[in-house]
């Protein structure tokens, strides 16, 4: 018998949430944000689900080049740029966007002849990054700038007019406050890097493009939100008051069957270490999922799952191949019925409330192992993204 645990994506999800972010900057160009293999939902069905947008973004080159072979013709963004110089052949072959976070990925420009001139002849467009107080990627916006201007301009005159972009990344854009000076600092180096009308910007991922209204200029690069999954904590009662109201679809549906149920008498412990012990008479269901799948292990006792629909709650550490279930809520459940860890009936981001992380972390982090089911766009073909 094939073990019931399959993840679900739903290509119509994505494009039902992509239209819902660019309802919110109608006339703003979207970078459909696609990296970790689309947040743990396939390229394939990103393809599908993000035709509409104006460009897809990823990490690396291999990503890039699997759109393309399935026929995406728009612009690629490689969100870190080059790793190594020599990727720019592949780069210019691919017809790809790249971000620049630091002086070494911009000499591959100017160092190797060929390459460049390849560059050159694909369109494609260079983003400078810059660090307006994230501290991860980009060059520093404090202090003098005369460094980067140089290096802007000759990115400029080797590339031509319009072929560099800025780009940034707000670390709080949950707080509109918290992001005013970040903002500002942008500007402030815009101006003195000579910004022209010609030339694009990235400022918004999907909590900026949500949250702050400012920001909503030039190219958008919302992620989690196009999931259907919220860039804002949840708290334990699954309330995030700034995204509930968006009205998106989570995308990806996991979801298993009881494979068993145990009855417990009082002081009846469950799982590796006896972690949870029964208060009385109970029935415990045992679910094909472990953190061999991609569950996390951290999930504490309480943290909610469905149950032929209804609301129950773990109960007992959860193991490679197994999750214990307290069945009370549910007394008609029995082997075979249906268990939804997150999805359309549980939001990802609740579960994850409860065992301490984020909903990007469990939607990414399926294992191979579980069996993926695509739910396509009825007539659309994976390779749209043309014109």
């Amino acid at each position: 018998m094939t073990r019931p645990l399959i993840c679900r994506i739903d290509a119509s999800a994505l494009a039902h949430n992509l239209a819902r972010i660019q309802s919110l900057a109608p006339n703003a160009p979207i970078w459909a944000v696609a990296k970790a293999r689309a947040y743990g939902h396939g390229l394939s069905q990103a393809l599908q689900g993000f035709s509409a947008a104006a460009g897809i973004a990823v990490l690396e080159i291999e990503e890039a080049a699997h759109l393309r072979s399935a026929g995406w013709e728009k612009p690629i963004l490689l969100l870190e740029g080059l790793f190594r110089p020599q990727d720019l052949s592949a780069a210019a072959e691919l017809r790809l966007d790249l971000a620049v976070h630091q002086a070494e990925q911009a000499q591959a420009f100017f160092s190797a002849a060929a390459p460049a001139v390849a560059y050159l002849q694909s369109g494609a467009r260079v983003w400078l990054k810059l660090n307006t107080g994230m501290n991860r990627l980009g060059f520093p916006t404090r202090g003098g700038l005369e460094p980067l201007r140089e290096l802007v301009d000759s990115l400029r005159q080797t590339l031509g007019v319009g072929r560099v972009g800025f780009m940034m990344h707000f670390a709080q854009a949950e707080s509109p406050l918290a992001s005013e000076e970040p903002f500002a600092r942008f500007e402030w180096a815009l101006e003195r890097l000579g910004h022209g009308a010609g030339e694009p910007l990235s400022l918004a991922n999907s909590a900026a493009v949500i949250h702050l209204a400012f920001a909503r200029m030039g190219w958008l690069r919302p992620g989690i939100a196009l999931y259907g999954a919220s860039p804002f904590r949840f708290d334990r009662g699954g309330h995030a008051p700034v995204f509930s109201n968006l009205g998106l679809r989570p995308a990806q549906t996991l979801q298993t069957e009881l494979i068993a149920i145990q009855h417990l008498q009082a002081g009846d412990g469950v799982g590796y270490g006896m972690r949870f012990r029964a208060s009385g008479p109970m029935r415990i269901g045992v679910a094909a999922v472990g953190y061999a799948d991609g569950y996390p292990r951290t999930a504490p006792d309480g943290t909610p799952v469905l149950v032929d629909g209804k609301r129950c709650a773990v109960a007992g550490q959860v193991s490679m191949d197994l999750l214990t279930i307290d069945l009370t809520a549910v007394p008609q459940a029995r082997v075979g019925s249906r268990v939804e860890l997150w999805g359309a009936g549980l939001a990802v981001d609740e579960v994850a409330s409860h065992c301490g992380t984020v909903g990007y972390e469990l939607l990414t982090a399926i294992t191979p192992r579980v069996a993926r089911h695509a739910l396509a766009i009825p007539g659309a073909m994976s390779g749209t993204g043309k014109g």
